[in-house]
């Protein structure tokens, strides 16, 4: 296990954090918890950017697909320290992340899509990392989640891809850090880091200069737009923008209990009674619309598997931007700016990579070091320039959801 709290150091140095969501956080509270004084700043109110607009699932096994095999072992790690993180920052905070077990559902609803469920099914089994994967029948689907629609094709269980409630989750990492003497900044963007001698000094905030030995830069999809950083250092990250909304169930007779992966997006029921549906995957920059060709191809993915939605209302919807990286993988460590750190790029798996990553991070910073098993997650794996090459196109699994005819160029996939 990784842990800045088990790191041999000497010292402490004083840290400032760029971005209030749970990556930023959570390697804050790490840090104070290990003794350094740490500062973070935010442009908005902490915990309401992509940690806010997430879905909260931690599904390290259904999401790996062919080319993503060097994430899965830092995945699976961060789902292993999942039951610990969320009971301690529990039992710091009083503040429960709604921490649930219940396993995920993957579903097929037709022979199109069964086989392409196989497909996934057999190379995730093929792994060799013990995957806890099975195969459903309809019949065995529906005995689990009697509300799915009767003529389903095929469905996979997996027994450890679980979920927590996203926006529990940052509110509790904003108590813990307070709790931990973190001083958080909000409405205060930082205009840019201070470099001078070719090391990072502190930031340049509209409240003035804060000196600090280390920077971090976890602003997800925000970090291009923080100043100071000469061009070839920025990270190459950039906004995916996802729509989702939420239904209202019954708190006392939910629809649904697992996470359901669909054809086209997925549900996650909540202990309130909500019903999350999402999200779409969209290469718009910071656009904030909600657009009607968004909400009919979430609300018509869910409905083909659980028609009972249609009678559900509708409670919320909203955008997230999540931080795309060139090779869809989270940038953890140097930056090549002594002193500037690197978190973020963590597109779909901010919320699962969040107690691995505060570990990661949080362990250099106090060690010099970055663990074995993020050392493929370096930031200057994409070369001097900085840029490595952007994808040609979007993911297998959103490229198959792109290709169907649909009201606007939209594809559900996870968040």
């Amino acid at each position: 296990m990784i842990s800045a709290q088990n790191t041999a150091a000497s010292d402490r140095p004083k840290t400032v954090v760029i971005g209030a969501g749970v990556i930023g956080l959570g390697i804050a509270w790490r840090l104070a918890q290990a003794g350094c004084r740490v500062a973070v700043y935010d442009k908005g109110e902490a915990g309401r950017g992509a940690s806010w607009a997430a879905a909260g699932m931690l599904a390290a096994a259904v999401e790996t697909e062919p080319g993503e095999e060097p994430l899965l072992p830092l995945t699976l790690e961060s789902q292993r320290l999942w039951p610990e993180f969320a009971r301690e920052l529990e039992a710091a905070t009083g503040i429960s992340a709604e921490y649930r077990d219940e396993g995920t559902l993957v579903v097929a609803l037709n022979r199109d899509d069964a086989e392409t469920l196989r497909h996934s099914y057999e190379f995730q089994q093929g792994l060799g990392l013990g995957l806890d994967l099975e195969w459903l029948n309809a019949g065995e689907a529906r005995r689990r989640e009697p509300h799915l629609k009767p003529g389903i094709a095929a469905a996979v269980f997996s027994r450890n891809d679980h979920q927590v409630e996203n926006r529990a989750l940052a509110r509790a990492l904003i108590a813990a850090c307070r709790g931990a003497g973190v001083d958080i900044h909000e409405h205060c963007p930082v205009a840019e880091v201070a470099i001078a001698g070719g090391q990072a000094r502190g930031v340049e905030t509209a409240r003035g200069r804060d000196d600090a030995e280390i920077v971090v830069l976890a602003a997800g999809a925000w970090s291009r737009g923080v100043g100071g950083i000469p061009a070839r250092y920025q990270p190459p990250v950039r906004p995916i923008k996802g729509q989702m909304l939420a239904l209202q169930m019954d708190p006392k007779a939910p629809i649904l209990r697992h996470v359901v992966w669909l054809p086209r997006g997925y549900l996650v029921p909540r202990n309130d009674g909500r019903l999350i549906v999402g999200g779409t995957v969209e290469e718009r920059g910071f656009d904030t619309t909600i657009t009607a060709g968004g909400m009919l191809a979430l609300l018509e993915g869910a409905w083909r598997a659980v028609p009972t939605i249609e009678e559900l209302p509708i409670a919320e919807t909203w955008v997230g931007f999540r931080p795309g990286s060139p090779d869809d993988a989270p940038m953890l460590g140097p930056s090549g700016i002594d002193g500037l750190v690197i978190a973020t790029g963590h597109h779909r798996n901010g919320i699962l990579l969040t107690p691995v990553s505060a570990a990661v991070v949080s362990a250099y910073i106090l060690t010099g070091r970055l663990p074995d098993m993020a050392l493929a997650f370096d930031p200057q794996r994409f070369g001097p320039q900085r840029f490595g090459p952007q994808r040609s196109g979007p993911r297998r699994s959103d490229r198959a959801r792109l290709d169907k005819p649909r009201p606007a160029p939209v594809a559900a996939a996870a968040q």
